[in-house]
């Protein structure tokens, strides 16, 4: 017979007891955990979550800061901001954007070409966001856009500051430019302090300065939901702070805008640069490279068709020819290589020798040819200065040798940056032995012959210089051996108060010469060049001032031993560079210049004349 199970009422019973206690005490402790959380959430880290929520709903604005003025030397200005009128649109708003935006094309107030990428940034952006699609309209596309404007649901009008250079391209390489912010500016610039539409220096003293001129961003805070759309607020419970921007600093540069103007002038539809330093505390007077730019078309939006004219230019105006330039300072460099001579008695005041025509090296029957075919006879140091003869330095070069011919030039700042206060600054080359054994590989490169110092002592071969060094160099000799480094920040001023701090000079070593007599034979000589019988005697006529100079042909192509050099029948880019150096008033120097015109042929013909008249008109003549 089988056995029957018989429950156990009190075992169940205890068992359901127990698994009741139990649930009790985990409900316990999680509604525990629940309510501990609660007054963590609510009481504890209430001001930190508030905070939290509130900074999710509010967002900041960043308002741009106006940005500095530039000034020349006398308070004209040279760049500032103008509120110039800017078509925005809003994409949300506009029921076909390709139809308006051809409508737009259509009357003449954006570019057809630019209508794509007008199209990609409407894309990038938020709905509700403006979008610019042009800058800058004149009077006459504001008259015709507003009487157009209902036709243009979503299209506004809206004023912006623009930069606007009221000299145009006579400034355009020293003061610069402004463009949008790339993302190489990006990482090294600090992005609290700028907005990504904003615009900066890209060249010029507006790059240089750009600290300066920036400014500090302000700001505005709004109400924005969850998508980043701005919310209108109808009450004044909520309280939204506002910082206002902080301007730029003005900038005053030494530069003289009716010396810019002329020298504008003077050069134009030619490739060349010039520079005026004031040789007594090296300020920079003018500095032009020509050709030139309009700055303000990067201040607009600029076309793809003025983008590519300007960099497919074969003349280079984006091109700083006076700073970034590097040219063989050809016979320029004759008065110091004078002084050398003297100095270390490579020749004397007296010392004459027969200038032939040409100058051969002892045991070598290549000739080096003097400007002058038919040679200038027996000639001593001034008048080899004067009248440019070569071969009088052709036969001095060996016993000066390229080292110490490298010793005086680098004295008086060639062959190495000035330091001016733009950007990119080339350093040009004074070559020497040393030079050439670490510059090349191959053991007979290293070699430095014979030859190339006679021709170094001419100014060409390896040898490099930038017109501001140039300049730079012909102020030394004005003071006879002092100098100071190029300057070209006058002063920065407070926007606010309008307090001016001024730049200091820099004062360099000066260059030692034993004796006081060889700085007044060489400038002696110079002044020969302009004001007695030397090559640029015309430059120098009828003046009311006494002046010194010295000219420079820098052949662009070499001509063979048996070849004559026939200009008629050589392309405009193979004509020599004209070159001039000059300094004036002798006896007090105020002005230095240097006068590059590129192909310009003859340095006494044409770029002598540059010189002259931008020392009249500086001194008041």
């Amino acid at each position: 017979m089988a056995s029957k199970h018989i429950k156990d009422h009190r075992k169940e019973k205890e068992l359901f007891l127990n698994r009741a206690i139990i649930s009790i005490f985990v409900g316990f402790l999680l509604i525990s955990v629940v309510l501990i959380r609660l007054y963590q959430l609510q009481v504890v880290e209430n001001e930190f979550f508030a905070e939290k929520a509130h900074g999710n709903r509010i967002n900041i604005r960043a308002t741009i800061p106006p940005r500095g003025v530039i000034y020349d030397r006398n308070g004209v200005v040279l760049a500032e901001n103008k509120t110039a009128f800017q078509l925005e649109l809003i994409p949300e708003q506009v029921t076909d954007i390709d139809d308006s935006l051809m409508r737009l094309s259509n009357l003449g107030l954006i570019d057809n070409e630019s209508i794509n990428s007008i199209k990609t940034e409407i894309q990038k952006s938020q709905q509700f966001k403006p979008v610019t699609i042009r800058t800058s309209l004149t009077d006459n596309d504001i008259a015709k856009f507003a009487v157009n404007m209902p036709n243009f649901s979503g299209i506004n009008l809206q004023p912006r500051l623009i930069r606007s250079y009221p000299y145009s391209e006579a400034t355009s390489h020293v003061v610069g430019y402004i463009g949008a912010v790339s993302k190489s500016d990006l990482i090294k610039l600090n992005r609290s302090s700028y907005d990504p539409n904003e615009k900066i220096g890209k060249t010029g003293s507006e790059l240089f300065n750009e600290d300066h001129l920036h400014g500090n961003p302000g700001f505005n805070q709004f109400i924005a939901n969850a998508r980043g759309r701005e919310i209108p607020i109808k009450t004044d419970s909520i309280f939204l702070e506002k910082k206002p921007p902080e301007p730029g600093s003005n900038i005053y540069l030494t530069v003289d805008l009716e010396l810019q103007k002329l020298a504008t002038e003077l050069l134009e539809g030619r490739k060349g640069a010039v520079v005026a330093i004031d040789p007594n505390n090296g300020e920079i007077l003018s500095l032009v490279s020509s050709p030139a730019f309009n700055p303000n078309i990067f201040s607009n939006t600029m076309t793809t068709d003025q983008f590519n004219e300007l960099q497919s230019n074969e003349d280079q105006p984006l091109f700083n020819r006076a700073v970034l330039g590097t040219y063989s300072p050809g016979s320029t460099i004759k008065p110091i290589l004078g002084l050398a001579a003297l100095e270390i008695g490579a020749t004397n005041l007296t010392h004459r020798h027969v200038c032939k025509g040409y100058y051969s090296l002892p045991g070598n029957s290549h000739r080096y040819r003097d400007w002058l075919h038919t040679g200038h006879g027996s000639i001593n140091l001034h008048a080899a200065i004067s009248q440019s003869c070569d071969v009088y330095f052709y036969e001095i070069s060996n016993e000066i040798g390229i080292d110490r011919m490298h010793k005086y030039l680098d004295a008086f700042g060639l062959g190495q940056k000035t330091n001016i206060e733009l950007t990119g600054e080339r350093i040009g080359l004074i070559p020497s032995t040393k030079w050439k054994q670490t510059m090349f590989k191959r053991k007979e490169d290293k070699i430095w012959y014979p030859g190339e110092t006679v021709i170094a002592s001419i100014g060409q071969g390896y040898m490099l210089a930038t017109p501001l060094q140039l300049a730079n160099a012909t102020a030394a000799l004005a003071t006879r051996g002092k100098r100071f480094q190029a300057k070209l920040i006058l002063a920065t001023e407070d926007p606010i108060n309008k307090e001016k701090k001024y730049k200091k000079l820099t004062q360099l070593d000066d260059i030692e010469i034993n004796n006081q007599k060889y700085w007044e034979e060489v400038v002696s000589a110079m002044h020969n060049v302009m004001q007695g019988n030397g090559t640029a005697q015309n430059a120098g006529l009828d003046a009311p001032y006494r002046m010194a100079g010295k000219s420079g042909t820098v052949q662009v192509i070499s001509v063979g031993q048996e070849e004559e050099y026939d200009e008629t029948l050589l392309e405009e880019r193979f004509l020599d560079h004209a070159l001039f150096v000059a300094f004036a008033p002798l006896e007090n120097p105020k002005i230095a210049v240097s006068v590059i015109v590129e192909n310009g042929q003859s340095g006494s013909r044409v770029a002598a004349p540059i010189a002259r008249a931008i020392m009249d008109k500086y001194l008041g003549y």
